[in-house]
């Protein structure tokens, strides 16, 4: 009769899905043996280095969920650049108590004051902080939903833009879009009105949405009435920062 085969402990360890702990275990207790530290506090250490790796795992898969363009942090913009901004507003933002409150932010300003630079380093923090995240054009909204209500596959659309606690809606108006298209995004913001937090940027004063909107009033006027309830508006002006060696 064959012996059983003998589990080693690193084979344990990727069974239960340690697999830090199977790479750590030993240079950890030769580590543990020269600081003559003891049982508890090795495996303490040994169970630290398995919840770091495990968190920046999680942060990497939001990030790749959130569909940045790029990466931007708040460190690198230019506060220099703009004429008028709201720099201590736009810091307070980072600490994330709208998302806590469903409240929604609109960045507004004309093309190459950085809104997009701010919104991906916002969304981007919140992702460090176990916030999912979903960043997407505005014209990109409207054609996905379109077309997926061509194919009766609406519903499953619409779950792609509702699940996110923060949605970041980039380039609004830069585009004008039909009755449909408007119909579609209108219920995506009145979807998540008071369930979860919109971040929007924008180049057109809201007293000029209805062009957005089919030049449809009345879409327009509801599409404002449910973001703006709960709402921090960042008007952002001066020239575009892409323009400044041109000028």
């Amino acid at each position: 009769m064959s012996r059983p085969k003998t589990t080693t402990l690193p084979d344990i360890l990727h069974k239960l899905n340690l697999a830090t702990m199977a790479q750590q275990y030993e240079p950890l207790a030769r580590h543990a043996a020269r600081e003559q530290l003891g049982h508890v506090e090795y495996l303490q250490r040994l169970a630290d280095a398995e919840l770091a790796a495990r968190q920046g795992r999680s942060v990497e898969r939001r990030v790749k969920r959130a569909r940045f363009p790029m990466l931007k942090t708040l460190e690198q913009f230019q506060w220099s650049w703009p004429a008028n901004i709201n720099r201590a507003q736009i810091q307070d933002l980072f600490r994330l108590s709208f998302i806590d409150q469903n409240r929604n932010v609109v960045f507004m300003g004309g093309v190459g004051l950085g809104k997009t630079h701010l919104a991906i380093a916002l969304a981007h923090h919140a992702c460090l902080h176990d916030v999912p995240v979903l960043f997407t054009p505005a014209v990109d909204v409207v054609n996905t939903l379109c077309a997926a209500q061509a194919v009766h596959g609406l519903p499953k659309a619409m779950k792609r833009y509702l699940t996110p606690r923060l949605l970041v809606i980039d380039e609004l108006g830069y585009l004008p879009m039909d009755k449909r298209g408007a119909d579609l995004l209108f219920q995506i913001i009145s979807a998540r009105y008071e369930r979860g937090s919109i971040l929007l940027t924008t180049n057109t004063a809201y007293k000029q949405w209805p062009r957005i909107f089919n030049n449809d009033s009345t879409i327009a006027s509801a599409v404002l009435d449910r973001l703006l309830h709960h709402c921090d508006t960042i008007p952002i002006q001066g020239q575009s920062y892409r323009m400044k060696d041109k000028a």
